[in-house]
């Protein structure tokens, strides 16, 4: 099983796992490491025809705090992360899938 590394900044939705991608998630972790804001996380899987599905909706994610996702089982989605500020900085999160 591969494991993918993702650093993360900003407000745009970028894509973790395209849907080709030959991973078949089981755990995702994320941090924020931003040294003094906390961000908001949305996390989802994505396919076309079938559509958008929200591993997690508006989870605030203080400073230095880790959420582990684990027992996932999804391998034919996209995966993708959007962040949103929680002040006027840009938000920072680490992303590992494995």
């Amino acid at each position: 099983m591969a494991t993918t590394h993702h650093n993360i900044s900003g407000e745009l939705t970028q894509e973790l796992l395209a849907v080709e991608d030959v991973i078949k998630v089981t755990s995702i972790s994320l941090v924020n490491i931003h040294a003094s804001i906390t961000c908001t996380v949305d996390l989802y899987i994505e396919k076309k025809l079938t559509g958008k599905f929200y591993l997690a909706k508006a989870i605030a994610l203080p400073i230095g705090v880790t959420l582990v996702l684990d027992n996932m089982a999804f391998s034919t989605f996209g995966l993708y992360i959007k962040l949103t500020k929680g002040a006027s900085e840009t938000p920072i999160v680490d992303v590992i899938i494995s």
